[in-house]
């Protein structure tokens, strides 16, 4: 399995990879076992300069933005089959470097293979219209590439969260230059080296590895810059948001959640249960929309809290490429102690941990950055564990007793990314879902999406949106044209 990762990575800039310029090297650690898993290239400020000033010389000296999108459908479907012929190696390189299970790495791969075929198939269809105008002329609109694109990428869904940028991007004619994050910079590397034998001109898409505080306020400062898209913490978030704003430059902010899940009375409690525990447990509750809080009416409260503790009970826990795992490490060690804090929180604020809370004590596992899946109850809404971000496996329970209770405490929350409705009463669950404040909301179903599903958030969990056709429109800019055509005019 080891052999998959090479024994040291550099950046890749200009369709080559290249040692980054202050020589300094990261040393990456298995999440598993904290054991070194290889050295990375660390980017300094002139790196990422200089892959802005090869992005830039790209997008103008080569054919790629131009009026032929077929091309770059082509290039693009290329790049869709030369990840998906290797799906296995990225499966397992993302699995290795971030912790999360190869099945749910597997999955990542071919959600970000399908988002390539997506964001391909509306390349050649970026279009204008014509706009009726009194007179004697024309007017007409345009859609042009914005030219270099910079791309901030989270360590959570290395590949996929990083694609879902750069590819609409890349689609619209841009150049692109990804910062993948520290963690985790392995995939978007290997991915990246596929670019050339798609057929993507050099320089079009490029990857710089490197802390956020100098490689990434070095891209979003650069003239050359015309676009910013960030996922990661509400805190960053507003930093890249005012570098933004100093250059006029449009930002779009995938932030932080605290989601809920609304269980009716009337709902199925063992599909709720099931549900529940995949969108709390998977990739270890390290999702910004991960659903970490319920809110069950008081009537089947304990019989719905006894189905999803016996489900965080049962999971097995281990190194993300072990057989049969179910639940990976997080991240880092760091990650771990955090996610603990705030265990530890809701136990000082009156929660009752019904399962979990605690590193395992098996001693293969004490060496990684495991913490068990983790149910809480009855802790309050004010408790810092309810209402901050946790990103790890710890789920709140909280009964209410009619529906408007249902809906406040739902909402109660500045953050409005997702939120999950189950009822049997599919006329009720309409009238809920647009009193829910969340720009994503499912109804019987656990976090999902596609690639043609607009993915976007409310309140502190960001501006804009990523997948779905307008994502791709949103890297163009739309240029209107008047054309007096000469003629006398009418009598």
């Amino acid at each position: 399995m080891a052999a998959v990762v090479e024994p040291a990575y550099e950046l890749f800039i200009g369709g080559k990879f290249v040692p980054g310029s202050g020589g300094e090297r990261a040393t990456l650690l298995d999440p598993a076992t904290n054991d070194p898993l290889t050295t990375v290239a660390v980017g300094t400020a002139d790196d990422a300069r200089h892959a802005m000033e090869v992005a830039d010389a790209a997008h103008r000296s080569s054919p790629w933005g131009g009026d032929d999108g077929s091309r770059r459908t082509r290039a693009l479907l290329k790049l869709a089959q030369l990840l998906d012929a290797d799906a296995e190696a990225f499966a397992l390189l993302e699995s290795r470097n971030n912790g999360k299970t190869l099945r749910e790495a597997k999955g990542d791969i071919a959600f970000a293979v399908r988002t390539i075929e997506y964001a391909a198939g509306l390349a050649d269809k970026l279009q204008g219209e014509t706009i009726p105008v009194p007179g004697a002329r024309f007017n007409y609109t345009l859609r042009e590439p914005l030219g270099v694109t910079v791309h901030i990428a989270p360590w959570n869904f290395p590949l996929v969260l990083a694609l879902r940028s750069v590819v609409p991007a890349l689609a619209a004619g841009n150049a692109a230059v990804l910062k993948p994050a520290s963690l985790t910079p392995l995939t978007a590397l290997r991915f990246a080296a596929l670019a050339p034998k798609a057929g993507l001109p050099d320089g079009m898409l490029n990857v710089v590895v490197g802390s956020g505080g100098t490689v990434g306020e070095a891209l979003i400062g650069d003239a050359r810059c015309r676009s910013v898209s960030f996922t990661g913490s509400r805190e960053v978030g507003a930093r890249v948001a005012e570098l933004a704003a100093k250059r006029m430059v449009p930002a779009t902010l995938e932030l932080g959640g605290k989601s809920p899940v609304v269980v009716l009375a009337d709902s199925d409690l063992d599909r709720a249960a099931r549900s529940i525990g995949f969108g709390i447990f998977g990739n270890a509750g390290q999702m910004c929309w991960a659903g970490s809080r319920v809110v069950v009416d008081a009537a089947v409260h304990e019989t719905l809290l006894r189905k999803v503790a016996a489900i965080a009970g049962s999971l097995k826990v281990g190194p993300g490429t072990a057989p049969g795992t179910e639940m990976g490490p997080l991240v880092s060690a760091d990650q771990a102690q955090r996610v603990l804090g705030y265990v530890d929180a809701a136990r000082a604020d009156g929660g009752t941990v019904v399962v979990g809370g605690t590193r395992p004590t098996d001693g293969a596992l004490a060496r990684g950055n495991f913490v068990l899946p983790t149910v809480v109850d009855g802790t309050p809404p004010t408790s810092r564990a309810v209402a901050e971000e946790i990103f790890g496996p710890v789920l709140s329970v909280h009964a209410f007793t009619g529906l408007d209770e249902a809906v406040r405490l739902a909402n109660d929350t500045p953050f409005g990314l997702f939120a999950a409705l189950w009822t049997r009463d599919l006329a009720l669950a309409h009238v809920v879902a647009q009193r829910l404040e969340a720009g994503m909301v499912t109804v019987n179903e656990p976090p999902m999406t596609f690639p043609q599903s607009p993915f976007t958030g409310f309140k502190a969990s960001g501006l804009g949106f990523e997948q779905g056709i307008d994502a791709v429109r949103a890297y163009t800019r739309r240029k209107n044209v008047l054309v007096n055509l000469g003629l006398p005019k009418p009598k």
